[in-house]
């Protein structure tokens, strides 16, 4: 959100059980619908509204939670329902089952932040071979799991950044490790690939990235990740922490320790996670974009396909309430914008 976790400075990185439900976040009215193959229209409910399901990589997750709500709202705008439900970890393979669950509940369509780009693709493709429509959003599967990717930003200027940003805070000199979320995870993966990168240029030729450790977008295991880090590095001088679960941590540990003020951090992660880190000085900036605004654009986008507004191929436009007509790109990626950077000077301007 994962910030799984901009701060990632500008989210707050998602989470329930198994299929049977027990944990299950649901605002549903109701799931009955006619059977539908690929070829048939999209299933609705008993009401004839469109059933718009989220999948978020984690429940727990304070990101997908307000990622969530922003679907949530967007989708009851339109007078469609909405329901969510979700694996209380965010292993590879956990959002599998509540897929196949959704598929024989004939919800119109899904709207998931994959655990992994590929582990959920077949169960994805049986949903669509049923008429559903699928739209990822945070964090994207294999292309051919899915109608659209809703992406909160550039990847590229993801990863770029917040190397560029942390860099200013040690002079561009000394090591850093990076605090990621799974090891599958598509999206944490794609940005640290451009993190390498952007420590390739001559820029950099006096910061060494010494490892990449993983929290699992589990609290308690990004804090002893980072107390582990810090202790087999002694001459650390930056995290970047690209989930918001594990920049949380991170900071919660940098705090209370002898590191506060001679370590920086920096990554994704959300004002209200991040505010007391900054205001005390352990944290000086950190990046995200509005996760209620990207579950918003993932809501709309999912309710344009299933309705039949869209069909997701490049050059389609949909409205998305107050964000404006987006339009689908390459290779069917809707991007919602720009990062926000959150400091001292800003962040009680925001509320998420």
């Amino acid at each position: 959100m994962s910030i799984s976790k901009f701060a990632p400075a500008l989210l707050a990185l998602a989470l329930a059980v198994a299929a049977c439900g027990s944990t299950k976040d649901s605002t549903e009215k109701s799931d009955s619908g006619s059977a539908s193959s690929s070829t048939k229209s999209t299933p609705k409910n008993a009401s004839g509204k469109l059933t718009i399901a989220f999948l978020p990589k984690q429940l727990n997750n304070p990101y997908f939670t307000t990622s969530d709500n922003g679907g949530k709202k967007a989708v009851e705008e339109l007078g469609d329902t909405f329901k969510r439900v979700g694996p209380s970890d965010a292993t590879a393979s956990s959002q599998v089952s509540y897929i196949n669950t959704l598929t024989t509940q004939k919800v119109s369509a899904i709207a998931i932040s994959a655990n992994d780009p590929n582990a959920v693709v077949p169960a994805l493709k049986k949903a669509m071979n049923a008429g559903i429509k699928v739209v990822t959003y945070d964090a994207d599967t294999a292309p051919d799991g899915r109608n659209l990717f809703i992406n909160q930003a550039n990847a590229e200027d993801i990863g770029r950044s917040q190397v560029q940003f942390l860099a200013k805070q040690l002079g561009h000199k000394g090591q850093i490790a990076i605090l990621s979320a799974t090891p599958n995870s598509p999206n944490q993966n794609t940005w640290i690939k451009f993190m390498k990168d952007e420590l390739k240029k001559p820029a950099y030729s006096n910061m060494k990235l010494v490892k990449v450790a993983y929290g699992n977008d589990d609290d308690q295991k990004s804090f002893q990740e980072t107390q582990g880090l810090l202790q087999a590095y002694p001459g650390l001088k930056g995290i970047i922490s690209p989930t918001t679960i594990g920049i949380a941590a991170a900071a919660r540990y940098l705090d209370s320790s002898k590191y506060k003020g001679k370590v920086q951090l920096t990554g994704l992660g959300t004002p209200n996670q991040m505010r007391k880190f900054v205001k005390d000085g352990t944290v000086t900036g950190f990046e995200l974009w509005d996760p209620a605004k990207l579950g918003s654009l993932a809501g709309y986008a999912a309710a344009a396909l299933a309705s039949g507004k869209i069909t997701g191929k490049q050059g389609d436009s949909f409205a998305a309430g107050d964000l404006g007509t987006k339009q689908v790109g390459a290779g069917g990626e809707v991007l919602l914008g720009p990062p926000t950077v959150f400091n001292k000077a800003n962040i009680d301007q925001f509320n998420f």
